[in-house]
């Protein structure tokens, strides 16, 4: 996670070039999008509240990079991030989720960044408060007589020898893999105690809220926990910490980073758009999706368990493949509210060979440290790569397109003999050639029945 202040739109796109290859359109526009937030938080107030956030809508076939932009975008920004699958929506009155609970899911995601914010920065304190915990477990009060006669009335007794004695082993790790019993608080959830119920909230979202709530009402249950020295000195940290931080003030403040900085990413939004053609059964439903999310894209006000809060400036990312509809069956409305509009490109056998090799986490980097831990160092020649980024081209083409991961069911069928066997061969290196690779997959490209189950 980098400083907003150095948070480039240049240094955006090399990060997600480390793991997204092409489509420098759409990595430039969210870039800048991004960007944006930083510099609006710079303009002074007056004009601060004016400038609204440019939507942006990304077009493309499926497996192209649309959500894994997504993605790797939510661990770059440290903002309030929350990626949704907008066909699991419906219109309100049907059955299925509200879409106000989009705007309180992204409110929790704000809460747990500021709350482990807040946490961090009290976390020398509560490894002092878990420490002294850890040895009245140790050595409880009283063991070896709680008052000397030194002691004045009113004032705490002084450090016995045989405490500080166990506080140089503690620290020195010389008692981790002692075992002892700790009695931990359920934490539970929410910004405060009492019983929050959302006007027009999913009742299973409401449900959730009476079961927070009942919780509560437990005064802070304790469970009893046997577990090692080391894991309790973590455990109680943790709990410390939590005391330490005003939940009250975590809530205001997630509120406010998510008015001012949240991200709201939007999948599959094709999925809701109507028919020209098609105006009556399902179709009624989606465009009352459409009709429901336009508030929130265009500023509303969504009563949430940390407060009101304020959609005006949420920036919305929605993406979508448009196989069977296009972006101009979403209404008018919504349309107008995604101004930036890019198109990803289809992927072709080149953009399959850099992206088994190029990405830190490629696959073909995955696969061999899945077989390394059986002890068998897997490399692959340059032209088994590209074989394998060739069938996958090919399959695409003949078949469905579904861009990259085709590349996970070609590499599955090459490695699935090896995978199997792996753990019989002991120490030794294999390398995988085109020759390999193509007695393994063109059979089935030349079948395309075959095919069609298999790839």
């Amino acid at each position: 996670m980098v400083d907003a202040q150095n948070f480039t739109p240049k240094m955006v796109v090399d990060e997600l070039d480390r793991y997204i290859i092409g489509q420098a359109k759409a990595k430039r526009a969210v870039a800048i999008a991004m960007r944006n937030r930083w510099r609006r938080q710079q303009v002074p107030e007056p004009m601060r509240d004016e400038i609204s956030p440019k939507n942006i809508i990304m077009v493309g076939p499926t497996g192209v990079g649309k959500t894994e932009i997504a993605r790797r975008l939510a661990k770059l920004t440290g903002a309030p991030f929350v990626k949704v699958e907008v066909s699991k929506f419906t219109e309100v009155g049907f059955v299925g989720r509200d879409v106000d609970s989009i705007i309180r899911d992204l409110v929790e995601a704000g809460v747990q960044l500021v709350r482990a914010e807040m946490e961090r920065s009290v976390r020398h304190e509560a490894k002092t408060r878990a420490e002294e915990r850890v040895l009245d477990l140790l050595l409880p009060q009283g063991a070896e007589g709680a008052r000397s006669f030194t002691d004045r009335p009113g004032e705490p007794p002084k450090p016995s020898g045989t405490r500080e004695k166990l506080r140089e082993l503690l620290r020195a790790g010389k008692l981790d893999d002692r075992e002892v019993e700790v009695e931990l608080e359920d934490l539970g959830g929410g910004a405060s105690g009492g019983i929050h119920i959302l006007p027009g909230a999913h009742v299973g979202e409401q449900l959730g809220q009476l079961q927070n709530f009942f919780r509560q009402l437990g005064g802070g249950r304790k469970q009893k926990r046997t577990v090692r020295v080391e894991d309790a000195r973590e455990l109680l940290a943790a709990e410390e910490a939590h005391k330490l931080v005003d939940q009250e003030k975590v809530g205001r403040e997630a509120v406010r980073r998510t008015e001012q900085l949240g991200v709201v990413f939007l999948d599959e939004i094709d999925k809701i758009c109507g028919r020209e053609n098609q105006r009556g059964g399902p179709d009624i439903s989606r465009e009352g999706v459409q009709r429901d999310l336009l508030p929130l894209v265009e500023g509303s006000t969504v009563t949430t368990k940390y407060g009101p809060l304020k959609t005006d400036h949420i920036l919305f990312i929605a993406a979508g493949a448009f196989h069977m509809a296009r972006v101009s069956d979403l209404i008018p409305e919504l349309q107008g509210r995604f101004p930036i509009r890019v198109e990803l490109d289809s992927l072709k056998a080149e953009d399959f060979v850099r992206i088994l090799n190029e990405p830190d986490n490629s696959l073909l980097k995955q696969y061999a440290a899945l077989l390394h831990a059986e002890g068998v160092a897997l490399t692959f020649d340059d032209e088994a790569v590209s074989a394998m980024a060739d069938a996958a081209w090919r399959a695409n083409t003949h078949l469905e397109n579904i861009g990259a991961r085709r590349l996970h069911t070609v590499l599955e069928r090459v490695l699935e003999e090896l995978s199997f066997e792996a753990s019989e061969l002991g120490t030794r290196e294999i390398r995988i050639t085109a020759q390999y690779v193509r007695e393994r997959v063109d059979v089935l490209l030349e079948d395309k029945d075959l095919a069609r189950h298999i790839l």
